[in-house]
């Protein structure tokens, strides 16, 4: 999390014991790519965990190195995996037709950023209680607009209840997060997308113990 190392691997421990457990109870493969999304963020927040240690340990090159792993995460996995998990979900039809294009942008804009990663590495500091994560490209507007379609409009468009609700979620968070820690937006919306992910270890509960209830 992005306001000290003990809630960052308090995070994370949750969420790579959630995600182990959510990843197991997907029945088909196709289901695995959401499934897998609270274990991913268990891991994003590990390594921010142990960014926030290594301000305090007088270590530049680390630092560089875990700046740039969080910051592919953040900048590079997220806008290209999620639509790619919505659409391995969806059945054929326009909204599936419409989930293509979404991911074709969304990988588009990963590698714009992870472009922009090499040309221009991210540079993370610590201010106050959070991680300032300064990340310059051009054409900011755009790669915005871009980036929340892919991350929040893929699970928005999807005809699946718990990702549209995941969708929501995501976007509110977005908003709350600009409007408050504008700052330090990637990670203190980083942090917001992990505890939602919740939510999918929820409808995977739910779902599993339903079964098991009409099969007794």
């Amino acid at each position: 999390m992005c306001f000290s190392a003990t809630a960052s691997f308090s995070a994370s421990a949750a969420l790579l014991g959630i995600g182990a457990v959510t990843l197991h109870k997907a029945r088909q493969p196709r289901e695995r790519p959401f499934a897998a999304i609270p274990l991913l963020f268990g891991i994003q927040q590990l390594t921010e965990g142990v960014l926030w240690l290594g301000f305090g340990w007088d270590t530049p090159a680390l630092n560089a190195v875990l700046t740039q792993l969080y910051s592919f995460f953040s900048h590079v996995l997220w806008p290209a995996y999620v639509p790619l998990a919505a659409w391995a979900l969806e059945p054929r039809g326009p909204r599936r037709h419409a989930l293509t294009l979404i991911s074709a942008g969304g990988i588009a804009v990963g590698a714009y950023l992870l472009y922009n990663m090499f040309a221009n590495p991210i540079l993370a500091r610590p201010v106050g209680n959070h991680i300032d994560y300064d990340s310059p490209h051009f054409y900011a507007a755009v790669v915005m607009t871009l980036y929340l379609t892919a991350t929040t409009g893929s699970m928005l468009l999807s005809s699946r209840r718990v990702m549209k609700l995941f969708g929501a979620l995501a976007l509110a968070g977005a908003l709350v997060a600009w409007w408050f820690y504008a700052r330090w937006f990637i990670s203190v919306w980083c942090f917001f997308a992990a505890g939602l992910s919740l939510v999918i270890w929820l409808h995977f509960a739910a779902r599993n113990a339903a079964l098991v209830e009409i099969r007794s």
